[in-house]
């Protein structure tokens, strides 16, 4: 299949990590945490050792993000991911030279929140989408959710010749902020941010077109354990092990081995600063883009590997062969390659 365009957001209100700290410091759900989480909390927030500068959040308060009741989370998730996904979408399409009612399928990946009928029924209902498009939601594939998504778009694509179709990788990752003494509880709420991701494909090949195919996965689900999210009195609350870097580090080494060509760059999810320093020691090159993203971004679950395809795009000049991998829950991790 054959991109179109590409088009990424985030919500308006950034903030830095010390200003996340200060403001959780000013939280019921801080003050009853015991000491060592505190040192845990200022050692990530507050010393830039997390390779983070900014996150963006759909709150315009940090500290009402922190504490708030199952009913209020899932609350914003059903208000804030389609509009999300919506500000993604709708500049892809504008690139592509397209409209909602030129779509003849939309598929959506999330792990943040949960919608019946799901985020796409919110979006097709506002961008206008015709009443026989396709409509597909991807959930519970975790960080890694962008790649297959793209692997489903390329199956509808071959059975739809002619077909245009967009996916969207959205993450109100604020919905699912939980906090308790546990360190990987901790990590988390100080590592994910909001954000979205939205390509659009045909079949329709072009000169310098970029296409993507040759698509593998790897799961292991006997590491399920290791990260995933749990339900903790109707809230998500992400389970996350120390693990994690080396299980990311083998999978996604283990994908790269079955690549088909090498690669002028690699892009990758941007999980953490250990999970990137974990891939780069087994892989030949580095994940450039991978670190920026997360530097002003920080963790965006599934878009996070999209937002570093964007800036490779922009910035490929004499590159011709990208190889991209993301992972997570599942375990699991999953690749393909991009190529023009």
């Amino acid at each position: 299949m054959f991109l179109e365009s590409i088009a990424t957001a985030v919500p308006p209100h950034r903030y830095t990590q010390p200003e996340c700290l200060a403001a959780f410091k000013e939280t019921p759900a801080y003050a009853v945490l015991n000491r060592r989480s505190k040192a845990l909390i200022k050692a990530i927030l507050g010393s830039g050792v997390s390779g983070i500068s900014t996150r963006s959040f759909c709150m315009p308060e940090i500290a009402s993000g922190v504490g708030r009741s199952a009913q209020e989370l899932n609350e914003t998730f059903e208000r804030e991911a389609p509009l999300l996904a919506i500000a993604a979408l709708s500049p892809a399409l504008e690139k592509a030279g397209l409209r909602g009612e030129d779509l003849d399928a939309l598929f959506v990946c999330t792990c943040t929140g949960y919608l019946c009928p799901g985020v796409t029924s919110h979006v097709a209902e506002k961008l206008g989408l015709r009443e026989t498009a396709y409509l597909q939601d991807l959930v519970g594939l975790g960080c890694g959710a962008a790649i297959p998504m793209l692997r489903s778009a390329a199956g509808f694509l071959a059975s739809n010749p002619g077909a245009k179709v967009a996916t969207v990788a959205v993450e109100v990752c604020s919905s699912a902020f939980y906090a308790d003494d546990d360190p990987g509880v901790l990590i988390s709420l100080c590592l994910f941010g909001d954000g979205a991701a939205a390509t659009v494909w045909s079949d329709v090949p072009g000169e310098g077109k970029w296409q993507a195919g040759n698509f593998t996965t790897v799961h292991k689900p006997e590491q399920r354990e290791k990260i995933r999210f749990v339900n903790a009195g109707g809230k998500l609350r992400n389970q996350l092990d120390n693990a994690v870097p080396g299980l990311a580090a083998e999978a996604v080494a283990e994908l790269y081995a079955k690549r088909t060509v090498e690669p002028d760059r690699i892009l990758a999810h941007s999980g953490g600063r250990d999970v990137i320093d974990a891939l780069e020691a087994l892989l030949p090159l580095p994940v450039s883009e991978t670190r920026e993203v997360l530097r002003e971004h920080g963790n965006m679950s599934s878009p996070s590997v999209m937002f570093a395809l964007d800036r490779a795009l922009a910035s490929a000049n004499g590159d011709r062969r990208l190889w991209l991998t993301a992972f997570g829950a599942g375990f699991a991790a999953h690749a393909c390659e991009v190529w023009r």
